[in-house]
């Protein structure tokens, strides 16, 4: 008889059917296999013990670097997975060898690496676990290595190697002057586009140069004829004053910006500083120099500095164009490099300009103060910690700063020396921990940067030397500058010393080092050199009957006035 179903047959019957189910389900799969590979990590890296850093700095020429895995890595991977390069992609033989059951690797380049050169460590996807796990965080680091110390050009004595840079600086204005003008080209890459204010330092290195020997006078005073000729006869000038740049074949006027197409007054200064210097240097009786200093004469006497005063304001503007009048609208107010342009004007035979421009306009009546102390220098004149070093080198390349004193400043030598010497103290601090600055390699100016120009300062550093900014400082900082030029030359000279003198700039943490150089930077390292040696280009500036009165009428005293 069959037996009815109760709710505990139904559930046991159920029970078994499952049972059963999972039984044949189980007999059926296929079998996973092994699990996957677990992934490798690179969990810390070190360049000769120091940990952890994506760019390393100073590094020795054989550096050893270790790389520390969480697992160990399959050798045959680590040829593909780890590379050393120059950071421009050029391979570098290394060795690795193992440890710690080859989750240690040590990395060694094969000979020794090039100084002050970018290297690149990477650690990338083919590298793998011996099971195949993959590389979980490609790292690359960077590092450069240290400088070269060695001797580059045999030790000569200090005064000899002041006239070795003299020398070659000259070849800039001299060699590479242009063959029609004779005028000086902006930079080595300018063709004929010629610079007016480089023209001036130009003109005061070939007076050094006679001075010094390198040329005789008959050949300095032929390629004064040539330049003051052509300003005299062929160059484009807008109220007697010249633009920025000219064509050095034409004389006409090439234009520095959109609305800079006309006159530079600032630029024309360090022109007419140069050529007054070069009028009072040739005094001879013949009639050669005789003309020359007539046509010297003529030059500047018919720049209308009172023109600039844009009306009857008191103040000076740098800019006139002959298209957009007065649009650059750039009064020239100090404390910068242009202290040059207020004595000229004032020194004016012909269109000179009242105390009172210099007093409302340069100075602001005294707001071109400072009075602040930087690195233990009060610095009496100018901007936050002096602003970029050209200011203590343009205008007094002719003007002796020596005891020269007015309303505004008691000394202007210990104005430029306490410049000179905040940037150097500034080095040697490094506040932006900058590499290769130090008490010989410092001073921030002017120059070619990277892919640009740029006006360095210590409130606008960029990492960028330039060789003029410590050299033209000789007459300040003759210890300091003596000391960076040894470094310059001895050590960096391979990289710095060229055939017209220093490069314009450089920087040790890229490294870079600029291929250009440019006149207003090249002019100051002779005149400046030789104002430390002998004064020669100040004695010559300040013994101008027009400077001497243009001095005394803005106020200044001296006794070389």
């Amino acid at each position: 008889m069959k037996q009815p179903l109760t709710p505990y047959t139904i559930l046991l019957a159920g029970s078994l059917a499952m049972l059963l189910a999972c039984s044949k389900k189980k007999d059926s799969n296929d079998d996973p296999g092994p699990a996957p590979a677990a992934p490798i990590l690179l969990r810390t890296w070190s360049l000769n013990g120091v940990a952890d850093r994506n760019l390393y700095y100073d590094v020795p020429t054989s550096p050893t670097m270790q790389l520390r895995f969480n697992a160990p890595v399959d050798r045959s991977t680590t040829s593909t997975g780890i590379t050393l390069q120059t950071a421009n992609g050029n391979p570098v033989a290394a060795t690795i060898s193992y440890g710690n059951g080859d989750s240690t690797l040590v990395v060694t380049p094969i000979g020794a690496l090039a100084h002050l050169q970018k290297y690149q460590l990477n650690v990338t996807a083919p590298l793998a676990a011996p099971g195949g796990g993959n590389l979980q965080n490609p790292t690359t680091f960077t590092f450069l290595t240290s400088i070269d110390s060695s001797r580059k050009f045999p030790l000569i004595s200090d005064d000899s190697l002041l006239s070795v840079v003299q020398r070659q600086t000259f070849k800039y204005f001299w060699d590479f002057g242009h063959p029609v003008s004779g005028l000086a080209r902006e930079r080595n890459t300018s063709g004929d586009l010629v610079t007016s204010g480089g023209s001036g330092f130009g003109i005061m290195a070939i007076i050094t140069g006679i001075h010094r020997g390198f040329i005789s006078r008959a050949q300095g005073l032929a390629r004064l004829q040539t330049m003051v000729n052509f300003l005299r006869n062929t160059a484009q000038t807008h109220h007697g004053a010249f633009p920025h740049w000219l064509n050095g074949a034409t004389g006409a006027t090439i234009a520095f910006s959109a609305n800079d197409n006309g006159a530079d007054l600032v630029e024309t200064s360090y022109l007419i500083q140069g050529l007054i210097t070069a009028r009072q240097y040739f005094n001879g009786a013949g009639t050669d120099e005789a003309n020359l200093r007539n046509d010297i004469n003529t030059i500047w006497q018919r720049v209308e500095w009172n023109w600039f005063r844009k009306g009857t304001e008191n103040t000076l503007y740098w800019h006139w164009s002959p298209t957009v009048g007065w649009a650059m609208n750039m009064p020239i107010r100090g404390w910068n490099e242009a202290l040059i342009t207020y004595v000229l004007g004032a020194s004016s035979p012909t269109y000179a300009v009242p105390r009172a421009v210099y007093d409302n306009g340069w100075a602001a009546n005294g707001a071109m103060r400072n009075g602040q102390t930087y690195y233990g220098q009060q610095l009496p004149l100018g901007p936050t910690m002096g602003g970029p070093l050209f200011f203590a080198h343009y205008s007094f390349l002719g003007i002796n700063p020596d005891r020269l004193q007015d309303a505004y400043a008691t000394s202007y030598f210990n104005q430029n020396k306490a410049h000179s010497l905040i940037h150097y103290q500034y080095s040697i601090a490094n506040p932006q921990q900058q590499f290769g600055y130090s008490d010989s390699v410092w001073g921030l100016t002017a120059s070619d940067i990277p892919n640009g120009y740029a006006a360095s300062a210590p409130t606008n550093d960029l990492g960028v030397i330039a060789p003029t900014a410590a050299l033209s400082s000789f007459p300040y900082t003759p210890v300091e500058s003596m000391k960076t030029l040894k470094f310059y030359y001895y050590v960096l000279g391979d990289k710095l010393f060229k055939d017209y003198g220093f490069i314009d700039a450089f920087s040790l943490k890229e490294p870079w080092f600029a291929t250009s150089f440019l006149a207003i930077d090249q002019g100051p390292i002779i005149v400046m050199i030789e104002n430390h040696r002998s004064g020669l280009l100040w004695n010559l500036f300040m013994s101008a009957p027009e400077v001497k009165s243009g001095l005394t009428a803005l106020g200044f005293t001296s006794p070389h006035i």
